[in-house]
């Protein structure tokens, strides 16, 4: 069974910075494709980026150049690095794990396990 807790949100200021965490609990960390994912209230969930075992990325154009996915293999846990926030960035952000069976690793591929949730307040 695979557990997955999301720790690091808060409180910042627009253009500040924060770093999430997510610790996967389970077997074979390595195989699996892991997302961030992010759900403002009133507005559809969001992929933000996913991240293979071997470091390739798929991030949604609105964070490219600011947010900066990476992933422990040895400690199975996954990082976001979020710089230059934004108001709109304001959401409760999810990790996310998916058996890829060799696929593709992106956010649009069905995510089996999910975390409770951290959240992310921008204010301006």
């Amino acid at each position: 069974q695979v557990r997955l807790v999301e720790s690091g949100g808060g409180s910042v200021q627009a253009g500040g910075s924060l770093r999430l965490s997510c610790v996967f609990s389970g077997y074979a960390y390595s195989r699996y494709c892991m997302g961030w994912f992010r759900q403002a209230p009133g507005k559809e969930r969001e992929g933000v980026v996913a991240v293979d075992s071997a470091g390739s990325t798929s991030y949604a154009d609105s964070v490219k150049g600011r947010f900066t996915v990476s992933r422990d293999n040895a400690k199975k846990t996954l990082y976001l690095e979020m710089n230059g926030l934004k108001v709109e960035d304001t959401a409760m952000y999810y990790c996310a794990a998916a058996d890829l069976l060799g696929g593709s690793c992106y956010t649009n591929i069905h995510f089996r396990y999910w975390g409770q949730g951290t959240q992310v307040t921008v204010s301006s």
